[in-house]
């Protein structure tokens, strides 16, 4: 089972009170506002005491209907809790299984909680000795785009979600690769990772796959990690031809990392240059912003008033998260951003923005000739 068009629609229209918290992609209806799954530093104790499930569940319940998430994340444990989130809530029938759009990643080794004494140890024994790759095909002692390793990635996040199928896969910060083996093997490697994932597709064990990365289309073009967003497309028209299931990218955006809508650092073959943003929109792909509270340093200092009224002119919202999240979800050429909290009243507080309509693009654009 997997996302369905008539199934995401009915999930909306349970919310149809919400102002301009939908968005239509690829057929389906997407919240505006996602739920995702990262924390930071994972190798910290107490990042395991807590868990998202019941988060995640008060978020489905409030109207989300987009979960992100990555094998990596916390060692698992967030697959895991989503998991277990899904299982409850589709047995007790408060949703369905096809009302959903389920997302992970794949590229980062895992490991597994409890943190394995001897990390080495672990991935010589789970990575090198079952030949899903070989040790100069890790970077950094943590990343891995062999496809072997790849499909194992996307199977375990199978098992761990307790899932037949993700509606979206993501190649996984693929950059991170990009300064050891040189542009020219990295798109020879990319066929053969998009190869696997058509595989994939065929299988039924992804609908859809794409890039998430950090900054790597948001880079000026001359440096090493910078990925030009049409190269890569082309690589999905190769191998999987005009049907091909290439149709996201994933990257940062926020209201003091607006780069993927302000800087047009994506040259095409009409030899323009655009913003990420834009070349998404001529190729038809979906974009989805991560990071839209940079991990709460949004918040060191309060938002200037000005800006919390171009946000905000109902003066219905009463945090600076919510305006943080009014900004990202009032972006034009996003289907959805991510926010990630381990608190169902944070939860409750962040999808209280519905409330109010999305703000126009007149306004919106006001805000970058302002400052914070």
């Amino acid at each position: 089972m997997y996302a369905t068009p008539n199934a995401t629609y009915n999930f909306a229209k349970r919310f149809s009170h919400y102002k301009d918290f939908y968005a239509r992609f690829d057929g389906l209806i997407i919240s505006k506002l996602g739920f995702g799954t990262f924390k930071k530093e994972p190798y910290k104790e107490e990042n395991y005491i807590f868990s998202y499930a019941q988060a995640l569940k008060t978020a489905i319940l409030n109207g989300i209907n987009l979960i992100d998430t990555a094998i990596n994340y916390r060692y698992q444990q967030s697959e895991k809790e989503i998991g277990e989130a899904l299982s409850e809530l589709i047995l007790k029938g408060e949703v369905k299984r096809e009302e959903l759009v389920i997302c992970s990643k794949g590229g980062f080794i895992p490991l597994e909680f409890p943190f394995p004494e001897n990390p080495y140890e672990w991935i010589t024994k789970n990575i090198i000795e079952k030949e899903l790759a070989t040790q100069e095909e890790i970077e950094l002692d943590q990343h891995c785009i062999n496809p072997k390793f790849l499909r194992y990635s996307c199977e375990q996040s199978l098992k761990n979600l307790q899932v037949e199928c993700l509606d979206i896969y993501f190649l996984h910060n693929p950059e991170t690769q990009l300064t050891k083996i040189g542009k020219a093997a990295f798109f020879e490697q990319l066929e053969s990772i998009f190869s696997l994932f058509e595989t994939l597709v065929n299988e039924g064990k992804i609908r859809a796959y794409g890039l998430a990365v950090w900054n790597a289309f948001s880079y000026e073009q001359s440096n090493a990690e910078h990925i030009n967003i049409e190269e890569v497309y082309d690589v999905a028209c190769k191998v999987g031809g005009i049907g091909h299931h290439f149709k996201y990218l994933q990257l940062p955006f926020n209201i003091a990392k607006t780069q993927a809508y302000s800087l047009a650092t994506q040259k095409m073959s009409d030899g323009n240059d655009y913003t990420p943003l834009q070349v998404a929109h001529k190729l038809g792909l979906g974009v989805i912003g991560s990071s839209s509270l940079l991990q709460m340093h949004l918040f060191q200092k309060p938002f200037r008033p000005e800006v919390g009224y171009v946000l905000d002119s109902t003066m219905k919202l009463s945090s600076d998260i919510q305006l943080a999240l009014q900004f990202v979800r009032s972006t034009r050429g996003f289907v959805s951003s991510l926010f990630s909290s381990q608190h169902s009243e944070h939860v409750k507080s962040n999808t209280e923005i519905s409330q109010i309509p999305a703000v126009n693009s007149a306004k919106y654009n006001l805000l970058y000739q302002m400052e914070r």
